[in-house]
């Protein structure tokens, strides 16, 4: 067999490729070609709930197929919605379930959640709102034009470069986001548009004035290219997030390792500190495995496996593709050392996989994991 790190690089050589073979297989396909064909027909949550196809394929899409049956708790989670930082989903330790409330944000858009696009939709309704606060009516005529204007022609601009250039829609979008100061600085616009939001050293992220990355978040040409202006959460992108969580499902069939590998390096940009760690099992197994820790130390006090993880992991490393790609050569290497693919490695592995740990306390394990991770 293939060993661990081997197969991780396989397939994250070319992820498109691999993704293409995933969406390629029959069963998939027609899964895919059913729910994209549906799912903007859902205009509640009833109605989402009841349909279990459609709902079993944005389960697994966001990794929570083995709750597909708890609809119950599924529902209480969708009514609370996400706006509220102490609703049902935002409240839950894994974060799972407020990103399947955000894609499915019936609580926030009513019938629209399916079909809703930020970019347009959303653009219009603040913009709305800043002609309120502005002294515009609603039902004001003009108001009423600038608001179509831009629903009707946001959906073409396909870059930076034509939304820039296209000063009724920028003006509207600028204004929308309380940058109306800023119309005039394109070139300013242009090197946060440009930034994106995904690198935490962005000219957006690392600006204290907070409207930058509110507004690139939103026209997100960066990550989402030409599908920003026209991108639905509940469509495409849950689609990407099934082909993407079925590719693990998939390598994890073969090597647990291999799935633990590319569900860490899809999250990894989003790890920021020791508790989102803690608090996702994968994770936490990926990083006890690459800093050599036994499964036992799961056990000790929470802080103070935090407290150890922050003096051994520089958490900025893992925005870092060489860094992180480091970090998974590492990991998948004492991976298929304690679960080999391999007979040569089993009489090593054996020894290493001994209760080595028998009679040593936490605080004794604790001590010995002090060093810093370097690599």
């Amino acid at each position: 067999m293939i060993n661990t790190y081997t197969s991780y690089k396989l397939i994250t050589r070319d992820l498109a490729k691999s993704i293409d073979r995933i969406e390629a297989q029959p069963m998939i396909k027609r899964e895919t070609e059913y729910y994209l064909a549906n799912i903007g027909k859902v205009k509640s949550i009833d109605e989402f709930l009841k349909n279990d196809r459609l709902f079993r394929y944005a389960m697994k899409a966001h990794g929570l197929e083995d709750m597909a049956y708890a609809k119950a708790f599924m529902r209480k989670a969708l009514e609370g919605g996400i706006s509220d930082q102490n609703s049902f989903a935002n409240k839950l330790t894994d974060k799972r379930y407020a990103e399947f409330v955000r894609t499915y944000n019936f609580a926030d858009f009513g019938g629209d959640a399916t079909s809703y696009n930020v970019t347009n939709q959303g653009t219009v309704a603040r913009y709305t709102l800043w002609a309120a606060q502005a002294g515009v009516e609603p039902d004001n005529p003009v108001l009423k034009e600038h608001n179509a204007y831009f629903a009707a022609n946001i959906g073409k601009v396909k870059s930076i470069k034509e939304f820039v250039e296209n000063d009724q829609l920028f003006e509207y979008a600028m204004k929308a986001y309380g940058l109306a100061d800023k119309i005039a600085d394109k070139d300013l616009m242009i090197e946060m548009l440009e930034g994106g939001v995904d690198d935490p050293k962005s000219p957006a992220n690392v600006d204290p004035d907070e409207r930058f990355k509110e507004f690139v978040s939103v026209f997100n040409f960066v990550r989402n290219g030409e599908k920003t202006t026209n991108e639905v959460a509940a469509q495409q992108p849950a689609v990407d997030k099934y082909m993407r969580q079925t590719l693990e499902e998939d390598a994890g069939q073969q090597n647990e390792g291999v799935r633990l590998a590319l569900y860490f390096t899809r999250n990894a940009s989003k790890i920021t500190g020791p508790f989102d760690v803690l608090a996702d099992k994968a994770l936490a197994t990926v990083v006890r495995t690459a800093l050599g820790l036994p499964d036992s130390i799961a056990s000790a006090d929470i802080d103070r496996q935090a407290k150890m993880l922050e003096d051994r992991i520089d958490f900025t490393d893992f925005q870092d593709p060489a860094k992180l790609e480091k970090f998974m050569a590492r990991f998948t290497a004492l991976w298929e050392i304690k679960n080999p693919t391999s007979t040569a490695l089993s009489s090593v592995a054996s020894l290493i996989s001994q209760p080595s740990s028998q009679g040593i306390s936490i605080d004794a394990l604790m001590t010995l994991q002090r060093v810093k991770f370097g690599g």
